[in-house]
């Protein structure tokens, strides 16, 4: 596959999944910008290859993630690839829920796609082609304990992407998003942690616990990821639109 002139910006690009999508992505010689919140992560993967620009930005500010596509459009042209990653999840049950920690999540887990996309969606429009790539969670198709907030803003990524997709369809653009179940990166380690530190299992107990719905019985890798990713990005995808990409091992 070669991505040469496609410009690719990605959201939380500077660890776990967004590293692995943007090392692919480069990889194949799309020229890449990684936007995150932490200046160090982000320039030290900008460093690894020349195809990497990064800048410093939150996706649930318009005006810094305007600031970072205006860094991005000057120093490789117009955005042609967008994959809004950026994500948190925090696990907490719902009788001691508070709305502030539904609002939390939503900012990041869904507003910070809508505003990735809303910046994004006009430059592929005036080009006649785009990538529109959001990175959902099986907890966007089904629903797991102790993470409602976290469905819940899931479930709305998938019911954007779907919906933005019969949008732009006439203008040359597709709208998909990957669908993983747990991955073996930082974000999923913290859970452990949360795990081990509360019911006083194992490491290895607790990540069966997470995995113990993954017909693969194991953490899916970023670089697996990255692969769909990828696919979608291709001219094989062309077709593919509106979707929802589970890479879960079968367990939906």
């Amino acid at each position: 596959m070669n991505l040469e002139k496609k410009h690719a910006l990605v959201t939380g690009g500077g660890s776990g999944v967004g590293a692995a999508i943007a090392l692919s992505l480069a990889a194949h010689g799309a020229c890449v910008t990684i936007v995150g919140r932490r200046d160090a992560p982000l320039k030290a993967l900008s460093e690894t290859h020349s195809n990497i620009h990064c800048a410093v930005a939150d996706v649930t500010s318009v005006d810094e993630l305007d600031a970072a596509f205006d860094s991005a459009c000057e120093k490789f042209g117009p955005v042609s690839i967008a994959v809004a990653n950026a994500g948190a999840a925090v696990s907490v049950p719902f009788l001691k829920m508070t709305a502030d920690d539904l609002r939390n999540l939503l900012d990041v887990n869904l507003l910070g796609v809508f505003n990735t996309f809303k910046a994004a969606a006009p430059l592929m429009v005036d080009a006649g082609w785009g990538r529109l790539i959001s990175i959902g969670s099986t907890a966007g198709l089904k629903g797991y304990r102790y993470v409602s907030h976290y469905c819940a803003a899931k479930h709305g990524v998938v019911g954007l992407t779907r919906s933005l997709a019969l949008e732009l369809a006439s203008k040359g653009l597709t709208v998909n998003s990957v669908c993983p179940s747990y991955i073996d990166t930082e974000m999923t380690q913290r859970s452990i942690d949360n795990i081990v530190q509360k019911t006083g299992k194992t490491r290895q107990q607790a990540e069966r616990i997470l995995t113990m719905g993954n017909p693969l019985d194991r953490l899916i890798t970023p670089e697996e990821v990255a692969a769909t990713v990828l696919w979608l990005c291709s001219d094989s995808a062309s077709a593919i639109n509106g979707q929802a990409v589970p890479v879960a091992g079968g367990e939906l």
